[in-house]
């Protein structure tokens, strides 16, 4: 039997509504200012359709900086990160998810105190050490520090906890070992869990703009936030078409990926990526 709309239903349908348009409207003004010709960008009014289309500043963003350079920084620093992340975190949650010895819940406590410390307070110490080996300015610099993942341990370790352990006897019986049945059995199994961290830290590192200003000098190392500064006037100010083009088109790829990865991303929160 169908259950009739109440006014409660309503009112979260028009606060989800008011949501999704206060989240939005950035986005929307992005778009709309890269297609904004300059003399309709600086008005006293606010007009979200531009009176004629302006695809040159699509044109500019990729001819007055090398975008396209930054992309490809921003897919190698991201996939290069997230692939040891990956190396690292999975075989850490399964031990400590399947496997006992002294110290397991010491251990998962430290990498729990470990989501409370933000990045920003180690990274004077690991800037100093990378200028110490002379490591700024290399993709080392911009991966090294974020390999080992506390966040991503926490989140296949809470997956796996809830993945049977007759599973993995069973494959010991069998004669695997520890590390075939991490790769060749826990990790399939925890591919929702694996959807989900991947959205986290593509975005997070993509998006991520003070540690490549810090360790960054050389343009050919830069990635797309990094890039887009270099849109930047000291005398003119902000080129600020192509500089909402070049936002549009660094911020359409994370789009695109998420909405790809949706329905395996919010199985994998809801299977118990983030649950005890």
């Amino acid at each position: 039997m169908k259950r009739s709309v109440t006014g409660t239903d309503t009112l979260a349908l028009v606060g989800l509504l008011l949501g999704a348009a206060v989240v939005l409207l950035p986005f929307v003004w992005m778009v709309s200012l890269s297609l904004k010709p300059a003399d309709e960008i600086f008005t006293r009014g606010v007009d979200l359709l531009p009176s004629r289309l302006e695809w040159q500043n699509y044109v500019d963003a990729f001819t007055q900086v090398d975008l396209a350079r930054y992309l490809m920084n921003g897919v190698i620093v991201c996939g290069g990160i997230l692939v040891f992340q990956t190396l690292f975190a999975v075989p850490c949650a399964f031990a400590l998810a399947h496997r006992r010895f002294v110290g397991r819940q010491v251990i998962f406590g430290l990498v729990l105190a470990g989501l409370l410390v933000p990045f920003h307070v180690t990274a004077i110490p690991i800037f100093l050490g990378l200028a110490e080996l002379r490591l700024i300015n290399t993709y080392t610099a911009l991966i090294a520090p974020f390999v080992a993942s506390v966040f991503g341990i926490f989140l296949f370790r809470q997956f796996m906890a809830r993945l049977p352990a007759d599973l993995f006897d069973a494959a010991r019986v069998d004669g695997l070992s520890e590390t075939a049945i991490v790769w060749r059995i826990a990790f399939p199994l925890a591919m929702p869990a694996a959807t989900a961290f991947a959205v986290f830290s593509v975005t997070a590192h993509w998006n991520d703009l003070f540690w490549p200003l810090i360790v960054v000098t050389d343009p050919d190392l830069a990635t797309p936030p990094r890039g887009i500064v270099f849109f930047r006037d000291a005398e003119a100010g902000d080129n600020v078409g192509p500089l909402m083009a070049a936002a549009v088109i660094v911020t359409a790829p994370l789009i695109a990926g998420f909405l790809l990865a949706q329905r395996t991303f919010t199985r994998g929160i809801a299977a118990g990526g983030l649950r005890g």
